[in-house]
């Protein structure tokens, strides 16, 4: 009933099994497989830890994908988790959820992976800077959410602006093009990742097994206490790189056959992303020692750098753009429809839910998205905004997975294509692993800050920025908006 609704407003079904598995596979494949493996070294200081994390990890998203494909087999509307989250506990949690996902998940998202795109073109073609000095002028610090410099790589941050327009114009032109974009960058990071992956294996000159390599005096593993919280740390970095798999429920209502095809879209694009993930680590610890890892910003670089050189240094620099382009691109065109949904049902300014009368998409939620993007990007670092959005996105991925449990006893009847294999103890694992990690989450950011102020606490950012949803959700109830 939602679907036919949904079309009728505007939004018409044209994705298929392919495209929809590929923005699946698109929005989790970004930087976070690029970027990741040298900080998860530097709290683990050893490979085996580091492989450790990034499957189990990858088995707890994956955990998560199978609960929520139960969720979106019954709910293949338009929207996708706020749709869910109004189904499962009512209409305040799934505003917060929307405005979480407005304010910092999805959009910050966007700015922080379209700002790798720009990192790695700024090693090809180099970008302006602006003097320490200036940069340092208009700098401003806040307590507990660490120094704001906006002209600090100045020429990085107007790159990745130029991005996110660029790629909110191609999917304001229509849901087809969107997707076809994002179907072509796909395979075409695949393809690069494979590349990088038989390289570092046919051509890589360590010929020292990783579980061989000694760790150095530099590196430690910790122990006790500390050990979980330096595994907590990095569960965030891949967590991280794993993030996106959800993206393909707020498009439900352009999926032809959603009900059984979302499902299976989001089981073989999480566990496709599982084994290229721990492949590629494999090859970087293959190619490179342990603490030469650690000491890299760009960790596949300097892999492809040992084979080939500066060729090898081009071909991943490339490689990541394509990777960054793809993910942005997949992430503006599902995100919107979240705004669009929340429009439609009355939790958000009217205005969200105009649709282009020509090109059918939310055109009025993507530039707003586009907008706020952009100030992000000027806001903070990549670091600060993954670490930011990957803690309250855990929030609510956690309440997603127990909802599975509340409508199995709300709606025992309902029809459900797809059943969560494994139930009731896969979606448990994924509720109380949630919970253990935001826990983690918040003692690691206290604790960072103790030891540096000017770092800001992360978790803390986030959740300010849930503050005003409250207040705007208490003025819709009172006001009606739009």
């Amino acid at each position: 009933m939602q679907q036919q609704q949904t079309t009728q407003r505007g939004l018409q079904p044209h994705l298929g099994f392919f495209i929809t598995t590929s923005i699946v596979m698109g929005a989790m494949i970004g930087s976070g497989i690029f970027k990741k493996a040298a900080p998860m070294v530097q709290l683990l200081g050893s490979a085996e830890l580091v492989i450790g994390v990034w499957v189990l990890a990858g088995v707890i998203t994956l955990f998560g994908a199978l609960s929520n494909a139960e969720i979106a087999s019954m709910i293949p509307a338009t929207g996708g988790q706020y749709r869910f989250f109004r189904a499962m506990y009512g209409d305040g949690v799934a505003f917060t959820y929307g405005w979480a996902i407005f304010s910092v998940i999805q959009t910050g998202s966007i700015a922080s992976i379209a700002y790798v795109f720009s990192d790695y073109l700024a090693t090809v073609f180099p970008l302006p800077v602006v003097a320490p000095n200036v940069v340092a002028q208009w700098s401003v610090h806040i307590p507990l959410l660490g120094t704001i410099a906006p002209l600090d790589n100045i020429g990085i941050k107007l790159c990745t602006v130029a991005a996110i327009c660029v790629l909110t114009f191609i999917n304001y032109r229509g849901v087809r093009l969107g997707g076809l974009v994002s179907g072509t960058f796909t395979t075409l990071k695949v393809l690069a990742i494979a590349a990088v992956i038989a390289c570092c294996f046919a051509f890589g000159i360590n010929t020292t097994p990783f579980t061989e390599q000694p760790t150095p005096t530099t590196l430690q593993t910790p122990a006790g206490w500390l050990l979980l919280l330096a595994v907590a740390s990095a569960m965030s970095k891949a967590f991280w790189a794993y993030d996106g798999w959800n993206s393909i429920t707020y498009i439900a209502g352009e999926v032809r056959n959603a009900k059984r095809v979302i499902p299976k879209a989001l089981i073989i694009g999480v566990s496709s992303v599982i084994g290229i993930y721990v492949l590629v680590n494999l090859a970087y610890f293959y190619v490179l020692p342990i603490e030469v890892i650690a000491q890299s910003k760009v960790v596949a670089s300097t892999a492809m750098s040992m084979i080939f050189g500066q060729v090898g240094v081009v071909f991943i620099a490339v490689a990541v753009m394509i990777s960054t382009l793809g993910t942005t691109n997949g992430t503006i065109l599902s995100s919107a429809r979240a705004y669009y949904a929340m429009a439609e049902d009355g939790l958000f300014l009217k205005q969200f839910a105009n649709v282009h009368p020509r090109f059918h998409t939310p055109t009025f939620a993507l530039i707003v998205q586009c907008v706020w993007s952009c100030v992000l990007v000027f806001s903070g670092t990549f670091d600060t905004l993954t670490d930011m959005l990957i803690f309250v996105s855990w929030i609510f991925y956690g309440m997603s997975a127990f909802g599975v449990f509340i409508l199995r006893k709300k709606q025992p009847t309902a029809e459900r294509p797809y059943k969560v294999i494994g139930y009731p103890v896969v979606p448990a694992v994924f509720v109380v692993v949630s919970g253990l990690f935001c826990v983690f989450t918040c003692i690691n950011d206290v604790q960072q800050f103790m030891a540096d102020s000017t770092k800001g606490i992360p978790s803390v950012t986030g959740l300010l920025l849930l503050l005003p949803a409250f207040l705007f959700y208490k003025t819709l109830k009172s006001e009606k908006i739009g």
